[in-house]
């Protein structure tokens, strides 16, 4: 997780070079089972997907999915600072690790390359007060915290899992639009 000055350098000449059109709309790191099939789901709904994990096989997995399902606009990036670098301001990084340390060390090594109003969300099903810890730590550099349960397995992160924020106003209407487009729909109340 950790880079060199000059590997941070040129990830950010490479993006910078970006157009604003060509940036990823969200990130998503962890790309075992319900991240790799968030983000499918990300990316089905027409939103720009940057993902990155640890495993970097994983990556090339996703990818190819994301291309077999009907190319979807999803790109994989092999470090925190490259898949910072893509996404549109402010920020948002989605993280589908295993709670407890995981969590602690994946946003540490996003932290460094994020800046303020920008939006980490743990898509963990994390005890509580590990959620507001990392919420109080984050608010000391004015990154926002979102602590998210996302419920409903492979199937549900694919087409429409629950997911439960909790967050501040400002931090959830960064994430709403491609929360609510991604989020399990309750049938009308006619019965369609």
């Amino acid at each position: 997780f950790f880079f060199c000055q000059t590997e941070r350098k040129r990830h950010a000449t490479t993006t910078s070079s970006m157009s604003t059109d060509e940036l990823n709309d969200i990130g998503l790191y962890g790309l075992a089972v319900m991240g790799q099939n968030f983000a499918l789901n990300m990316a089905s709904k027409g939103f720009r997907v940057g993902v990155s994990n640890r495993s970097e096989a994983k990556i090339g997995i996703t990818e190819a999915r994301a291309k077999s399902e009907g190319d979807l606009p999803l790109r994989g990036y092999r470090t925190p600072a490259a898949l910072c670098a893509s996404l549109k301001s402010p920020r948002v990084v989605v993280i589908l690790v295993q709670a407890g340390a995981a969590v602690d060390a994946t946003i540490a090594a996003f932290a460094e390359h994020l800046e303020e109003g920008d939006v980490v969300v743990d898509g963990g099903n994390e005890w509580f007060p590990n959620q507001l810890r990392r919420h109080a730590e984050l608010a000391e550099k004015k990154i926002r915290f979102v602590g998210m349960g996302i419920s409903g397995g492979e199937e549900g992160a694919r087409n429409g899992p629950s997911l439960m924020p909790g967050c501040d106003l400002e931090a959830w209407e960064v994430i709403r639009p491609i929360m609510e487009a991604c989020a399990a729909k309750a049938p009308s109340a006619g019965g369609g």
